[in-house]
């Protein structure tokens, strides 16, 4: 399996620290808002990195983190005139709910900043003590010249940084480039008592502290969006390596932007939609497959027209899982033929090929173009002459390859009776306001498609016709 390194800036052979385990940190939301479509990009990306190592075998020690005392965060609980702690519980309730609805699986723990106090002030006082953190007035400071590599993840040196970044003014710092790890205390603000006084952490010095807490101080591999190379993550580089004298992480893996009308999604910019409202009006494997139709690396444009076209994709896989999940209950016979044990044989290149571009810095769109060359396979070699075996090996085969792309899982029977009760629903709306047009139009297509009604006191009940 190869991985591109943002750190090399090549694809390398994933090798990890410990064989058969992954230990993975993706940064996560600062709660004071729902995610949007850009951010769920990211977060369906890594899921989906996370989904296939275990595909692969692997045990997958997977955190991703809540920023929940923030800038941001603390503007949003005054102007809504509540408290942080109370903006931060309802966002990420709120997170859950839309990351549960995209199909995301639960990280192996989600740590919050707030929860790691204690810990994060032994981090800074031992940045101190090593000479790469100073205190002025209350608030403490990153030396970024102490750390001589400072940059290698973005690959600038420290005066092209200086020249090409925007920096706080702030006199009081040694370096412009001198970055916040821990912020003295303003009015109406929330504070943690400190050796430097009452304050907050500065935002990256959280993510530092969870990763060294809860995977180690290397990890195979850290992730997030593109946007967080410079300043978030090598800061994250500068203050964990500054601190253990240890490799940070082994893997640098970063997302490519969703992007509207070529511009970054993103809320300063006011161009972006929540995923809720997508969620709203697509279904949640129509959205994964859309996020999911470009490799991770490369920018997507987000558009109406695209989300349709993954719908139309999704309807055309779901059709042939319809087709083998009704085979099953049609076929006549349930021992595999000799001629089906070498198409079965044959169609293994389907996998093969799915897992070869999946292991190539995890290519879902050649891995799902896959998906439909199988599909395309299936429906023309299988039929009702089909032995039942082959049939449930097929359908197993389509599910397998869509598990860890986080689609395909839904069974097209649950659909149908949902889509029936919809239908009997408005037969008898149309009923009662007279329309015996309409009603009779229910019913008579319910049957062309094998479908009876049947009228009782109890009722309308339905059942295949024999």
């Amino acid at each position: 399996m190869k991985i591109f390194n943002t750190m090399t800036r090549q694809k390398e052979e994933f090798v990890p620290l410990n064989p058969n385990e992954v230990k993975m940190y993706v940064c996560g939301p600062t709660v004071y808002d729902f995610f949007h479509i850009g951010n769920a990009r990211t977060f369906v990306v890594f899921d989906t990195v996370r989904r296939y190592f275990e595909y692969r075998g692997y045990k997958v020690d997977f955190i991703q983190n809540f920023t929940d005392i923030d800038d941001k965060m603390i503007n949003r609980a005054n102007k809504e005139g509540t408290t942080v702690s109370e903006l931060g519980n309802k966002y990420i309730d709120e997170y859950y709910k839309d990351a549960d609805n995209l199909h995301i699986e639960r990280a192996t723990c989600n740590p919050r900043a707030t929860e790691f106090m204690d810990e994060i002030i032994k981090f800074i006082s031992d940045l101190i003590d090593k000479g790469y953190a100073y205190e002025v007035e209350g608030d403490v400071y990153f030396n970024t010249k102490s750390f001589e590599k400072y940059g290698k993840l973005s690959g600038q040196n420290l005066d092209d940084l200086k020249a090409g970044a925007r920096i706080d003014v702030d006199e009081r710092k040694k370096e412009p480039m001198d970055f916040a790890v821990w912020k003295k205390q303003k009015e109406g603000e929330p504070g943690w008592e400190s050796p430097w006084g009452i304050g907050r952490p500065g935002w990256h010095i959280e993510c530092s502290c969870m990763a060294s807490k809860l995977l180690g101080d290397t990890i195979d591999i850290h992730a997030g969006g593109m946007d967080l190379v410079f300043p978030h993550h090598e800061n994250e580089i500068a203050q964990s390596e500054a601190r253990s004298g240890k490799k940070f992480a082994n893997y640098w893996m970063h997302s490519a932007y969703l992007n509207i009308n070529n511009k970054k999604m993103s809320k300063s910019l006011n161009n972006f939609f929540t995923t809720r409202e997508i969620l709203d009006r697509y279904d949640a494997e129509v959205v994964r497959m859309f996020l999911l139709s470009a490799q991770y690396r490369t920018p997507l444009n987000f558009s109406e027209e695209l989300l349709d076209s993954a719908k139309l994709s999704m309807e055309r896989l779901y059709n042939s899982i319809g087709n083998l999940e009704n085979l099953l209950n049609e076929v006549k016979s349930d021992e595999i033929t000799e001629e089906e044990r070498k198409y079965k044989a044959s169609i293994e290149k389907y996998k093969e090929k799915f897992i070869e571009k999946m292991d190539d810095d995890f290519n879902t769109a050649d891995a799902i173009s896959t998906i439909f060359e199988l599909v395309k396979d299936i429906n023309i070699n299988i039929n009702v002459n089909s032995s039942r075996e082959i049939v449930k090996y097929l359908l197993d085969l389509i599910r397998g390859l869509g598990k860890p792309l986080g689609i395909l899982q839904k069974s097209t029977v649950t659909s149908l009776e949902d889509e029936i009760e919809k239908l009997i629903q408005e037969r008898q709306e149309a009923r009662k306001n007279r329309d015996f047009k309409l009603a009779d139009k229910i019913r008579d297509d319910l049957k062309a498609r094998g479908i009876i009604l049947e009228d009782t006191p109890e009722g309308v009940r339905w059942k295949l016709q024999d």
